[in-house]
Protein backbone atom coordinates (compact mmCIF):
# COMPACT_ATOMS: atom_id res chain seq x y z
CA UNK A 1 0.00 0.00 0.00
CA UNK A 2 0.85 3.93 -0.55
CA UNK A 3 1.79 5.84 2.75
CA UNK A 4 0.33 9.04 2.35
CA UNK A 5 2.95 11.74 3.83
CA UNK A 6 1.76 14.49 5.51
CA UNK A 7 2.14 18.21 4.31
CA UNK A 8 3.29 20.58 7.07
CA UNK A 9 0.39 23.08 7.72
CA UNK A 10 1.20 26.75 6.05
CA UNK A 11 0.72 29.94 8.19
CA UNK A 12 -0.58 33.34 6.75
CA UNK A 13 3.16 34.67 5.78
CA UNK A 14 4.49 31.50 4.95
CA UNK A 15 4.79 29.84 1.04
CA UNK A 16 6.08 26.39 -0.23
CA UNK A 17 9.89 26.55 -1.66
CA UNK A 18 9.24 25.94 -5.25
CA UNK A 19 11.96 23.37 -5.47
CA UNK A 20 11.73 20.99 -2.07
CA UNK A 21 8.48 22.11 -1.34
CA UNK A 22 9.18 22.82 2.68
CA UNK A 23 7.25 25.75 4.59
CA UNK A 24 9.17 28.74 4.39
CA UNK A 25 8.52 32.37 4.95
CA UNK A 26 6.83 34.38 2.10
CA UNK A 27 9.40 37.07 2.41
CA UNK A 28 12.34 34.49 1.94
CA UNK A 29 14.39 34.85 -1.43
CA UNK A 30 15.97 31.56 -0.75
CA UNK A 31 14.93 28.49 0.70
CA UNK A 32 17.10 27.50 3.49
CA UNK A 33 16.39 23.83 2.97
CA UNK A 34 17.70 23.39 -0.31
CA UNK A 35 19.36 26.40 -1.30
CA UNK A 36 16.72 27.42 -4.18
CA UNK A 37 15.91 31.04 -5.07
CA UNK A 38 12.44 31.59 -5.06
CA UNK A 39 10.36 33.15 -8.13
CA UNK A 40 8.69 36.53 -7.90
CA UNK A 41 5.07 36.56 -6.12
CA UNK A 42 2.24 37.22 -8.98
CA UNK A 43 1.77 41.38 -8.94
CA UNK A 44 5.07 41.91 -8.28
CA UNK A 45 7.54 43.96 -10.42
CA UNK A 46 10.71 43.12 -8.54
CA UNK A 47 12.99 44.98 -6.11
CA UNK A 48 10.98 48.42 -5.51
CA UNK A 49 13.51 51.33 -3.74
CA UNK A 50 12.58 52.65 -0.78
CA UNK A 51 10.07 55.20 -2.23
CA UNK A 52 8.30 52.34 -3.64
CA UNK A 53 9.79 52.85 -7.48
CA UNK A 54 10.55 49.59 -9.36
CA UNK A 55 13.54 49.77 -12.08
CA UNK A 56 11.04 47.02 -14.10
CA UNK A 57 8.16 49.14 -14.06
CA UNK A 58 10.32 52.37 -15.26
CA UNK A 59 11.81 50.40 -17.60
CA UNK A 60 8.28 49.49 -19.29
CA UNK A 61 7.30 53.24 -19.13
CA UNK A 62 10.45 54.34 -20.84
CA UNK A 63 9.61 51.79 -23.63
CA UNK A 64 5.88 52.05 -24.06
CA UNK A 65 5.20 55.64 -23.36
CA UNK A 66 8.96 56.90 -23.13
CA UNK A 67 8.28 59.22 -26.02
CA UNK A 68 5.71 61.70 -23.87
CA UNK A 69 8.04 61.30 -20.87
CA UNK A 70 5.68 58.98 -18.41
CA UNK A 71 8.81 56.90 -17.15
CA UNK A 72 10.60 61.02 -15.76
CA UNK A 73 7.57 61.54 -14.31
CA UNK A 74 7.33 58.15 -12.55
CA UNK A 75 10.93 58.77 -11.35
CA UNK A 76 10.11 62.10 -9.95
CA UNK A 77 12.28 64.12 -12.73
CA UNK A 78 9.13 66.26 -13.85
CA UNK A 79 11.41 68.69 -15.91
CA UNK A 80 12.64 66.16 -17.79
CA UNK A 81 8.97 65.33 -18.46
CA UNK A 82 7.92 68.56 -19.19
CA UNK A 83 10.56 68.05 -21.97
CA UNK A 84 9.54 65.24 -23.23
CA UNK A 85 6.31 66.05 -23.56
CA UNK A 86 7.15 69.75 -25.25
CA UNK A 87 9.40 68.01 -28.18
CA UNK A 88 7.80 64.51 -28.42
CA UNK A 89 6.58 65.99 -31.86
CA UNK A 90 9.90 65.57 -33.10
CA UNK A 91 10.32 61.96 -32.33
CA UNK A 92 13.88 62.82 -30.43
CA UNK A 93 12.57 61.67 -27.11
CA UNK A 94 11.23 58.64 -28.03
CA UNK A 95 14.81 57.81 -29.25
CA UNK A 96 16.32 59.02 -25.98
CA UNK A 97 14.02 56.70 -23.95
CA UNK A 98 14.68 53.97 -25.70
CA UNK A 99 18.28 54.62 -24.91
CA UNK A 100 17.10 54.66 -21.25
CA UNK A 101 15.44 51.61 -21.54
CA UNK A 102 18.08 49.95 -22.37
CA UNK A 103 20.11 51.08 -19.71
CA UNK A 104 17.79 50.85 -16.85
CA UNK A 105 17.43 47.03 -18.20
CA UNK A 106 20.89 46.70 -17.51
CA UNK A 107 20.91 48.56 -14.45
CA UNK A 108 21.72 46.65 -11.40
CA UNK A 109 19.22 47.11 -8.28
CA UNK A 110 21.44 48.79 -6.57
CA UNK A 111 22.59 51.48 -8.86
CA UNK A 112 18.72 52.22 -9.42
CA UNK A 113 18.48 52.36 -5.89
CA UNK A 114 21.02 54.84 -5.45
CA UNK A 115 19.85 57.14 -8.44
CA UNK A 116 16.25 57.07 -7.83
CA UNK A 117 15.04 56.18 -4.70
CA UNK A 118 15.38 58.88 -2.72
CA UNK A 119 12.81 60.80 -4.17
Amino acid sequence: MDELVAVPAKGLDEKYCSDCGKTIKTRAEICPGCGVRQSMPPGTMGNVAANGKSRIAAALLAFFLGGLGVHKFYLGQVGQGILYLIFFWTLIPAVVAFIEFIILLCMNDETFNNRFGKN
